[in-house]
């Protein structure tokens, strides 16, 4: 519950009334879920917000040929499939877990309580919103104005520590480009470290 309190704190840059947090805390659920447990369906409502204390989410648009992997949550993150939650209209995206993961989740009622009956819960919901525009404006962003092992370096960069754990077919969905295009980057890479 501290690191979310922390992250929380550091979202809004200032420290919470402990009447908040213990009325935001009480609204809290706990929950693991299984690697390769799908949180959500493409056509399901997206009923949480959530934060993962430790995992890896990822987020696709699912097609019969090939899925498209439009992003992933570690450790730390608020994550949702956010535009579902907000309208509480069903998600064009699907989620699912790719290593174990734990959560603490809010649902949308319980948030919206939150957000009358506390001093910090508009200033959180704003945050949260501009955090998560922020990180789809510039993976939006990065797919027009990178090139395919660009994205590849800049993930490595910002996550090194997830890249091992995430399945190369996702890896190169994300990217844009097919698992061989991406082991061929990787070993242009490696080579040019040496």
């Amino acid at each position: 519950m501290e690191k979310l309190r922390t992250a929380m704190e550091d979202l809004i840059q200032t420290k919470m009334p402990d009447s908040d947090w213990d009325f935001f805390q009480s609204k809290l659920i706990y929950k693991e879920f299984p690697k390769k447990h799908r949180l959500l369906d493409a056509g399901q409502t997206e009923r949480y917000l959530s934060f993962t204390l430790k995992g890896i989410i990822r987020f696709f648009i699912p097609n019969p040929e090939s899925e498209t992997t439009v992003f992933f949550a570690f450790d730390g993150w608020f994550t949702s499939v956010y535009d579902s939650f907000v309208t509480q209209r069903p998600s064009y995206y699907a989620a699912e877990i790719l290593e174990p993961t734990a959560m603490l989740r809010i649902s949308y009622a319980d948030l919206q309580e939150v957000y009358a009956k506390t001093s910090v819960g508009n200033l959180i919901g704003r945050k949260a919103s501009e955090t998560l525009f922020v990180l789809k404006t510039q993976r939006e962003i990065s797919l027009v104005n990178l090139t395919a092992e660009q994205r590849y370096l800049q993930l490595l960069k910002e996550q090194p520590q997830y890249i091992q754990q995430i399945p190369q077919k996702h890896l190169a969905s994300y990217i844009g480009i097919t698992p061989q295009a991406l082991s061929r980057i990787k070993n242009r890479t490696a080579t040019s470290k040496d």
